[in-house]
């Protein structure tokens, strides 16, 4: 889908048939036991599954992040839209000025948008042969507890004259192709080396900086290449990590311009939303109308309440 119709952020019914359509193509699946047999009650968008052993009420929202929401649903779908609309994102604060509800009605709102964002389950590789798939890792925020390495014996990590106790993200961007991002507790070869291993096709030309996080690399990948960023060199060739900066550029200009903060138990939904965005832009063919079709697509099976734990 392309494009999507102004009457779908205006009008409920229109906006109720949207997401019927991007879940179930139309026809209506118990999401409690999977039936195709339904009777329509006299509640619209409200079903009753037709097996015997079944028979309950169902919508389109129910074991959705949208379930038992008291916003309309065309509010909800416009927050999609305005989510996967903004390069850097939108804040709470701005969508609860244009949709006309609470902050924080909209704060959760734009949190459970995030985990429909999330991919889940057991992703692919990325690369392959031939492919070239870049590896770097950034630091975003304060952690509550200063960490220390043991090796360190007790002092903070430093990098120049900088502390290195910030929240250790690793990304992987296959060139041309799509990211993934982690969160991780500290930025060790061992946590980093798992992230490498288990995401990328050992057939890829592996390409990083000057890190001793990725020793011994070039054991396992069909080529390690690096660019030492210390001497001033940030692309030889072909060789460079500029794909990956340029995504952690527009990660931290959304999250200190946009976001302003962020609490460490929420980091990995901001990346999950960024990570997104970047999965399906305009030059993998990927419109705006498209992309928010997307992640409504994400909606289902997935629930974030607010006692839920992070």
């Amino acid at each position: 889908m392309s494009a999507l119709s102004a009457a779908y952020f205006n009008n409920e019914n229109e906006a109720r048939k949207l997401l019927e359509e991007l879940r179930w193509n139309g026809e209506p699946v118990c999401p409690h036991c999977g039936g195709l047999k339904h009777y329509q009650t006299k509640k619209a968008g409200v079903y009753r599954c037709g097996e015997p052993e079944c028979r309950k009420d169902y919508s389109v929202t129910t074991a959705s992040v949208m379930e038992r929401s008291h916003i309309k649903l065309h509010k909800w779908l416009a927050a999609f839209y305005l989510m996967c609309s903004s390069k850097k994102g939108i804040s709470a604060h701005q969508l609860h000025r244009t949709l006309g509800i609470t902050y924080k009605s909209a704060w959760f709102m734009a949190m459970r948008i995030r985990e429909a964002m999330r991919e889940g389950g057991l992703l692919p590789p990325l690369g392959g042969s031939g492919k070239i798939v870049e590896a770097d890792e950034t630091y975003f925020g304060k952690p509550k507890v200063a960490r220390v390495s043991p090796q360190r014996k007790g002092r903070p990590y430093l990098k120049g004259d900088k502390r290195r106790n910030d929240r250790p993200i690793v990304s992987l961007v296959e060139r041309g192709g799509k990211v993934r991002s982690f969160h991780v507790p500290t930025a060790t070869k061992e946590n980093v080396a798992r992230i490498v291993m288990g995401n990328i096709r050992h057939e890829s030309r592996l390409h990083t900086d000057e890190s001793r996080l990725y020793t011994g690399a070039k054991a396992v990948f069909a080529a390690h290449e690096r660019v030492n960023h210390s001497r001033g060199v940030y692309a030889y060739k072909d060789i460079t990590t500029n794909t990956v900066e340029g995504y952690f550029s527009i990660f931290k200009r959304g999250m200190r311009g946009v976001y302003q903060h962020c609490s460490e138990k929420h980091l990995h939904r901001y990346l999950a939303e960024f990570d997104f965005r970047f999965n399906n832009r305009i030059a993998l063919g990927t419109d705006d109308g498209a992309r928010a079709a997307l992640a409504m697509k994400g909606i289902a099976g997935k629930r974030l309440t607010y006692r839920q734990p992070h």
